[in-house]
């Protein structure tokens, strides 16, 4: 699944609700979307995918905020046992880490949710990808030397937030 499919559900599991409010928190001005934001059309496009693959279904309607009513979602069993594994699951590539591992802590808070296993499992994943780089630092030359050092950078960076983080 997409990184927008996953985010989408995650916010489908919190409880019923509709595309428009998933829009609002992941706009620019929402929550969720201070970290990442998903248009409104995404939004819906991922809830149908959801639903196709039948985690997430119909959970009735609501009124709508002066307009027609909303037609609700919920997480199926087997969509809140997907996304509560992917939510401790580490980010495994470096170039996503900004992204996506904060959106897990950001769903994982408003959860209510220790993030706990999840840091540790990224500081494990982590752990030998810097020593892999650091090895690969000595022998690179060229923009090989650049792109490795971005790498090892950004994933002791991240090392660092992730001890800073567990307190």
């Amino acid at each position: 699944m997409s990184f927008t499919e996953w985010l989408v559900l995650a916010l489908v599991a919190e409880g019923p609700t509709h595309g428009f409010a998933i829009a609002r928190l992941t706009g620019p001005s929402g929550p969720v979307g201070a970290i990442w934001q998903v248009p409104k059309p995404l939004v819906y496009r991922a809830c149908g995918r959801l639903s196709d693959l039948a985690l997430i279904q119909p959970a009735g309607t609501a009124p709508g905020d002066g307009g027609p009513d909303r037609n609700l979602v919920a997480a199926t069993s087997t969509g809140l046992a997907v996304v509560q594994a992917w939510l401790v699951r580490p980010v495994r590539h470096i170039r996503d880490i900004r992204s996506e591992l904060l959106v897990k802590l950001a769903l994982l808070d408003r959860a209510g949710v220790s993030p706990e296993p999840l840091l540790e499992a990224q500081r494990e994943h982590l752990a030998p990808i810097i020593s892999g780089l650091e090895r690969r630092l000595d022998h690179a030359t060229g923009f090989d030397r650049t792109l490795t050092s971005w790498r090892y950078e950004t994933a002791q960076a991240t090392m660092r937030f992730l001890r800073a983080v567990t307190g």
